[in-house]
């Protein structure tokens, strides 16, 4: 178990150099559909098992039933607020924590406590509960704990979730998101930036060191400047560049549509395999994915 966290610790940190892009791409789509199959099948044996638990806990006295999950739904949202305060203050009693993650506004933890939702998890949990125990007898209260985790489920996930709005504008919350959002696009545009000119001035050396000639290197210079240029008018706050930035852009998703008709065309006539078809795709679904990256975020 040690060595599994360990190995998923080092691959979290350095992943980026040890997984071809490809194999990245792939891997993405394979977990994003892989979770979506679980969840919905979580969930649909859920509703399997809906109307025959609703029979079996009939015996169960309505006011039991009432009190027993009001008291869970109330210990559990309590639990995570008074968890949620400790773990966020204590360890930033160490100076060297506090130094790099100063300690937040107790509006904050609050928040965080607030939108403790259960789901899949505690379902899951729930359902991992054996249907008898040792000796053949039924695992004792197995149909009420089932029941209660579907209202707790229920108290979380809709009760806490329409009132979430509400907490967060009583909280004084309402801004801080957007705010950041922006924090967190400057600091995204700056290593961008950064990495840009790190490249620009690392094709320089190569010109150098490998003597390349200028024609050789003159077009993916001006490729990276002209994404050094379009990151910097992403960056700047004049609503002109920003503009412009979005005209590109929109432009650039035309001319992308353009291509894609002109390739579908090519292969249904024969003149494109399949393999190459599948190629030329993959290139154009990633630089489409840029574009719209970098739209998620304007």
């Amino acid at each position: 178990m040690l060595a599994t966290i360990c190995t998923g610790l080092y691959i979290s940190w350095n992943g980026l150099r040890l997984i071809s892009a490809a194999t990245r791409l792939q891997g993405i789509f394979f977990w994003d559909f892989l979770i979506y199959v679980i969840e919905g099948m979580i969930f649909l044996l859920t509703g399997l098992q809906a109307r025959t638990l609703i029979v079996r806990i009939a015996g169960h006295p309505l006011r039991e039933l009432v009190v027993s999950a009001a008291v869970t739904s109330l210990v559990v949202i309590a639990t995570r607020f008074i968890y949620m305060y400790p773990a966020t203050y204590i360890p930033r009693w160490i100076p060297s924590i506090r130094r790099k993650d100063p300690a937040p506004p107790w509006q904050w933890p609050f928040a965080l406590a607030f939108t403790g939702v259960r789901g899949l998890v505690s379902l899951a949990a729930a359902l991992a509960i054996p249907l008898t125990i040792e000796n053949g007898n039924p695992f004792p209260y197995r149909d009420l704990i089932l029941f209660l985790t579907f209202i707790v489920i229920l108290v979380t996930l809709i009760g806490q979730g329409l009132a979430l709005p509400a907490v967060i504008r009583a909280l004084g919350l309402a801004n801080l998101g957007r705010r950041e959002h922006e924090e967190d696009r400057e600091h995204e545009f700056e290593a961008r930036r950064a990495a840009i000119e790190a490249t620009l001035a690392r094709l320089d050396e190569v010109v150098v060191e490998r003597r390349i000639p200028e024609d050789v290197s003159k077009g993916l210079r001006a490729h990276l400047q002209g994404r050094l240029r379009q990151v910097r008018d992403r960056s700047d706050g004049d609503a002109d560049h920003g503009a412009r930035s979005r005209l590109v852009d929109d432009m650039e998703l035309e001319l992308l549509g353009a291509e894609r008709e002109t390739v579908n065309d090519l292969y249904q006539d024969g003149k494109l395999t399949a393999e190459a078809r599948l190629r030329i795709e993959r290139e154009l679904d990633l630089r489409e994915a840029r574009i719209y990256s970098l739209l998620a975020g304007d």
